[in-house]
């Protein structure tokens, strides 16, 4: 458990008439969802009455749809009546946010953001702050520890704001589903707190634990809200196909029955870009959307989605609506990690439906494949004690700040790994993030192993969890719901279990013969890199810049292997198994999708150079060979390995590092001349970090080659 956070002593409330402000808390209310019949809920007043007349912390746990942001923005609304500063509300949810802001305006509310999107806009929305002109602020949680924010506007927030928020609680707990490092700077907050400043943590997604540990943090005398987190609204159902064809295929034939518009969600980025393109060939509106779609393009699709000019959009968990937005269905093709997030999910359907006479529907189709998925985002877990203790060794040597693409390149970390380590750290008091990077503190740290390794292991069992809804036979909401430790956990009646609802498995012979051929079709674009990772001089390298020359040409994949199609069988050939890999020629549906790729790309090669292997030697040796045999050119080098010391990829959790390490552990084998005014196929079994082909197409270039073109096997992300 961590450490509860400090609670002010409460100054005296002024007097204040409860009659009077809950006639006003409703007539604010009214202007909020525009409707002159709208009243506050026993609960919603219990909560406002809290903040805004009592002056205390609160945490409320309910459903999503309850009306969480009413209370905040009512409360807002009463607090500045009565002189209060501007409420700070922090959210993760950018989408969340731009339907805050709208409805906030609706009831007059003058409501602002600052985020990684509209950094332009930060020093307006600064000097609009000093002169008293907003009344809601919107910052998402890694503005709390930006240097210049936390060190010029954040104590003035913390001493003038009226009211904070926090958004989305459950981030705060390392027992939460989607704990975030940067929300523990708001424990920091909590501290720096003027007295008497009201506090709301909300969040429909915390079992007891959670819960427990966020109230601990906000301190003593809170107000607990948990109520029911039934959703009666929706009504969920599971459907068991055994192949990912079956499931592209159930959903070109039952997306359409789906009420109103909805979500798709998928586990991986290249997941909604396959299907999304398959639902269109089968006639279906829908678009892809994940974090790496622009935000422009973003705000785009919400509002399509919302306004139902799209069927549907192909998501990742990025897409998060806001509270206004009312869908007629979720689909999950995958399944998330654990029931808690599978609720969070789902939830984002049926906002604003009457349950009386208007329902949801929401269908999961599990897939084998699915654990493989949960087992790589595990793996991005809080990196090893000696990976921790490197990093703040390099920092305390260094003596100055540090930015992260420098750091990078002195430790054994990806920069995604290694920022969030970085702010846990930061948290923990051993570096601070300065202008510029970071730097030491000097002060001791100590890895809390058993923390670690707790957390890990509930994990595991939120895993266990997950698969177990999927074979159980009782009441599907009953089960999400215990899960989240509800009290009031009761059966639906409108699950498949319970007979509410009848899903149909059958799948017509059309929708699995066009599922069945655009899985079965190979190919993806293997982008060459453009630029030399930065940092490259400390390390001896003397390589920045653009890769001008000696750069290889967009090359082929047959597959992800996260992808539906083909990724299954590449999953299969570079499973990680305790007694080592296994090394085989490429199995035959490989090869012949090997031949399809080739057909289709059409490469002009006149030569073939193999990247040497020691894990799987046999498998790239036979894929050489049969390239060769079957295009008729000669394998005339070898990428080979001269430096065994220097083990298979070492330095991949960093572009700098592992450019060294390749450097160290191949050179080129090839006869003088050999390759000279030759176009060369760079064949390899994997790509990972796409450095190997970059310093083994630079060293071929050197060599007198005209172009390098990489075919490899599969691709790891």
């Amino acid at each position: 458990m961590t450490s509860p956070a400090a609670t002010p002593a409460a100054t005296p409330a002024p007097t204040v008439d409860r009659a009077q402000a809950r006639a006003s808390a409703e007539a604010h209310l009214r202007a909020l969802v525009g409707r002159d019949d709208a009243v506050l809920r026993e609960d919603q007043w219990s909560a406002i009455e809290a903040l805004a007349v009592d002056r205390r912390r609160a945490l409320v746990v309910q459903r999503t749809g309850w009306g969480k942001s009413a209370v905040y923005f009512v409360a807002t609304l009463l607090l500045r009546e009565r002189g209060a500063g501007p409420t700070v509300i922090v959210s993760p949810l950018l989408a969340l946010m731009r339907n805050q802001i709208q409805a906030a305006e609706r009831a007059g509310i003058r409501a602002v953001t600052i985020n990684s999107t509209n950094i332009g806009d930060w020093e307006p929305i600064h000097r609009s702050i000093q002169a008293g002109e907003v009344d809601v602020l919107l910052v998402s949680p890694e503005r709390l520890n930006n240097p210049g924010f936390r060190d010029e506007v954040l104590p003035r927030l913390a001493a003038t704001c009226g009211l904070l928020v926090v958004d989305e609680a459950h981030c705060i707990s390392d027992w939460g589903h989607d704990f975030r490092p940067d929300y523990r700077r708001i424990r920091t907050l909590l501290d720096d707190l003027t007295e008497g400043i009201p506090v709301l943590a909300t969040t429909a997604t915390a079992n007891q634990r959670v819960t427990e540990d966020v109230q601990q943090q906000l301190g003593t005398d809170v107000l607990v809200l948990r109520g029911s987190l039934d959703r009666e609204s929706l009504r969920l159902g599971v459907v068991h196909l055994k192949t990912a064809d079956q499931r592209l295929a159930w959903l070109a034939d039952h997306l359409a029955e789906q009420p109103g518009s909805g979500i798709v969600y998928c586990l991986t980025v290249a997941a909604t870009q396959e299907v999304a393109d398959y639902l269109r060939s089968r006639g279906h509106d829908v678009a892809a959307y994940s974090g790496q779609t622009e935000t422009t393009e973003r705000q785009a699709l919400e509002g399509d989605l919302a306004s139902g000019k799209v069927k549907a959009l192909v998501a990742t968990s990025a897409l998060g609506m806001g509270f206004d937005a009312s869908l007629g269905f979720v689909v999950n093709l995958g399944a998330p990690s654990s029931p808690v997030a599978y609720y969070q999910q789902v939830g984002r359907a049926g906002r604003g439906l009457d349950a009386r006479s208007e329902s949801a529907t929401v269908v999961l189709l599990p897939a084998i494949e699915d654990r493989d998925i949960w087992a790589y985002f595990a793996s991005l877990a809080f990196p090893r004690e000696e990976q921790v203790r490197e990093t703040l060794a390099v920092l305390a040597e260094e003596g100055r700040a540090m930015s992260t693409p420098a750091l990078e390149t002195r430790v054994e970390l990806t920069r995604t790994r290694l920022e969030t380590m970085l702010k846990v750290l930061d948290v923990d008091g051993a570096v601070r993030r300065v202008r510029g990077g970071w730097e030491s503190t000097g002060q001791a740290w100590t890895y809390d192993e058993a923390r670690y390794r707790r957390v890990s292991e509930a994990r595991q069992r939120e895993q266990d969890a997950m698969l177990e809804y999927l074979r159980t036979d009782q009441c599907r909401m009953l089960f999400l719901r215990a899960q989240l430790d509800d009290p009031e956990a009761q059966a639906c009646g409108r699950c498949d279990n319970c007979g509410g609802l009848s899903l149909s498995s059958e799948i017509s012979a059309a929708a699995i013969e066009e599922a069945q051929a655009r899985l079965a079709r190979p190919g993806v674009p293997v982008a060459p890199r453009k630029m030399w990772p930065t940092g490259m001089d400390r390390l001896g390298i003397e390589l920045k810049g653009k890769i001008s020359d000696g750069g290889a040409e967009e090359g082929r994949a047959v597959a992800r292997l996260t992808d539906l199609g083909y990724g299954q069988a590449l999953r299969e050939i570079f499973r990680e198994r305790p007694e080592g890999p296994v090394d085989a020629p490429v199995p035959v549906p490989l090869v012949q999708a090997v031949i399809e790729v080739l057909n289709d790309w059409r490469p002009p090669v006149d030569a073939i150079v193999s990247v040497q292997s020691v894990r799987r030697g046999e498998l790239v040796d036979s894929l050489a060979d049969g390239l060769s045999r079957y295009l008729g050119v000669p394998l005339l080098g070898l990428w080979a390995v001269v430096d065994p010391n220097v083990v298979p990829g070492q330095g991949s959790m960093n572009s700098a590092q592992r450019v060294a390490a390749v450097g160290r552990r191949f050179d080129l084998q090839a006869d003088p001349g050999a390759l000279e005014g030759r176009s060369v196929l760079l064949v390899d079994d994997l790509v990972d970090t796409g450095w190997t082909l970059t310093m083994a197409a630079r060293a071929i270039r050197r060599a007198g080659a005209t172009a390098v073109r990489p075919l490899v096997l599969g691709v790891s992300g």
